[in-house]
């Protein structure tokens, strides 16, 4: 799996820590199913999806060793982590 950067530098996977992916009305299946099982097996640590649908909800998923990704419950409102770095999302004013 394979990424260019703006400045065309060449992005592996194992040098990501976290993909966030925003699931469209046509790709949902493709995000949490294929994606999944993909960006797992490709070694991403961290898989987070952003489904934009009322209410705006993220799944955080984490690697779980050979289970692949564990994923947490869908949040909605506010995400807070701490992993891979600390971070405080407003889910519904993304749509603002």
């Amino acid at each position: 799996m394979l990424a260019r950067t703006p400045e065309d530098e060449i992005l592996r996977a194992e040098d990501l820590a976290l993909v966030v992916e925003v699931a469209a009305p046509d790709s949902k299946r493709t995000d949490y199913v294929t994606k999944h099982k993909e960006y797992a097996d490709a070694g991403i640590p961290f898989y987070w999806i952003l489904d934009l649908d009322d209410p705006v909800s993220l799944v955080a998923c984490h690697q779980a060793g050979e289970l692949g990704y564990q994923d947490a419950p869908p949040v909605t409102g506010t995400f807070r982590t701490t992993e891979p770095f600390p971070a405080e999302i407003d889910l519904a004013a993304l749509l603002d």
